[in-house]
């Protein structure tokens, strides 16, 4: 009990060390009028520390890595590169993937010129999983390893946006059609899925089962077993993509394309997010905070204040 408590602290101090030294960081920054390509790697390291000691506060780090099926799954590896990437639905992973196929097969073609729908079914991408065991650490322990992030809600509300308001068979009509046996009377209505639906449905569900799209991103890819040489986030990605594809030795001429499936539509916001977030009840914003708190504590996201934003809305 002794030992816990000290620990607890230890860490404490540890975090609060890492803040002071980021902060010192950035008025040094400020100081010397310090470039973005100078301050990135300090920000890297930054969020590798929260990272790391939050991973051990909440006891997530285990002393040998027992890479799951599911994880490996999540994990598609470039050889020429020498290329690790972990996908995190609903952050950019569609663009990476196009990425990954054009670096594969050395072809100089632009990102944004293939086809969407073929990214999800070619077999010319590998994922980890299709490895032996020995052969996965060997890779994992040897290649440039890259996770993307995104705020947990807005993520939560990108992911009901796109799978629920288009026409996506198997979410629009399957999954939907689930949730409507469950939460309405008229269980044949031919209206979509409201938001607050898509909320319940998934609060019903275990957090290690539920689907990719909105399963925490911890659980996803690992990151307190698998050490990411990179941590890019969705909210900076345009600087954290260039940073990326020159450490991995990308042609000069290969950029990140800036894509949405459906282009017509606004991309989910911190606006669009805190919209659909008002439609909840003030106990369903709790059970959300409770689902991603690792998310948001992992990742460094403003998990107090955004959640304390949303909590004054609704009341």
């Amino acid at each position: 009990m002794v030992y816990k408590v000290l620990q607890k602290a230890f860490i404490s101090f540890v975090l609060i060390f890492i803040l002071g030294s980021f902060l010192s960081g950035v008025f040094y920054r400020r100081q010397t009028k310090m470039t973005p390509k100078e301050y990135w790697p300090m920000n890297q390291v930054y969020l590798k520390d929260i990272l790391n000691a939050t991973c051990l506060m909440n006891n997530l780090s285990l002393s040998k890595r027992n890479l799951t099926h599911d994880v490996a799954r999540q994990i598609f590896v470039e050889h020429n590169h020498k290329f690790i990437y972990c996908e995190v639905p609903k952050v950019g992973c569609s663009s990476w993937k196009k990425i990954i196929l054009l670096l594969t097969m050395n072809l100089s073609r632009k990102a944004s010129e293939v086809q969407h729908s073929l990214i999800h079914l070619t077999p010319l991408i590998k994922r980890l999983s299709i490895y032996p065991s020995d052969y996965q650490e060997k890779l994992l322990n040897s290649y440039t390893k890259v996770m993307f992030t995104r705020d947990p809600l807005e993520r939560l509300v990108s992911a009901y946006r796109d799978k629920f308001l288009h026409s996506e068979p198997y979410y629009s009509i399957t999954v939907a059609n689930e949730i409507k046996a469950m939460f309405r009377k008229n269980k044949n209505s031919t209206e979509n899925v409201t938001f607050q639906e898509f909320i319940n449905f998934i609060l019903t569900q275990k957090q290690e089962y539920l689907d990719v799209h909105w399963k925490p991103m911890f659980l996803l890819c690992d990151p307190c077993n698998i050490h990411y040489n990179i941590m890019g986030k969705f909210e900076t990605l345009e600087e954290d993509s260039k940073h990326v594809l020159r450490i991995i030795g990308a042609p000069e001429d290969m950029h990140y394309p800036h894509l949405k499936t459906y282009s017509s539509e606004k991309r989910t916001t911190d606006d669009i997010t805190l919209a659909y977030l008002r439609k909840l009840s003030s106990e369903q914003i709790q059970k959300i905070k409770k689902l991603y708190e690792m998310d948001f504590a992992l990742f460094n996201y403003s998990y107090d204040l955004k959640m304390n934003l949303y909590e004054n809305v609704i009341i």
